[in-house]
């Protein structure tokens, strides 16, 4: 590369890092669908993932009892109660 390249001298973007949270209760069987399409689009993606109980932590409960199962992309709301396998890999593609 020369010097007179509109690219010299300036560095690639860092690759965005991408987190999926699932927030969900013990024996909600739309929580495991929903884990199950989680855990299918993040190995795919190679994107890390986590769950969190919202029986075991009061703000989760205020804010999410009545939609879990809830998923999070990088800590903003992405969807509730199902989960879209295409709009979900779409999200962590975009």
């Amino acid at each position: 590369m020369d010097d007179m390249s509109p690219l010299f001298g300036r560095k690639a973007p860092a690759p965005r890092v991408r987190l999926v949270t699932l927030i969900r209760k013990p024996g909600c069987h739309l929580c495991d669908d929903a884990q199950a399409v989680v855990e299918k689009v993040c190995g795919d993606l190679d994107v890390p993932w986590e769950h969190q109980d919202v029986t075991q932590d009061q703000r989760l409960y205020d804010l999410y009892w009545e939609q879990i199962p809830v998923v999070l992309v990088d800590g903003e709301q992405h969807t509730f109660w199902r989960v879209n396998e295409e709009r979900l890999r779409k999200a962590l593609t975009d």
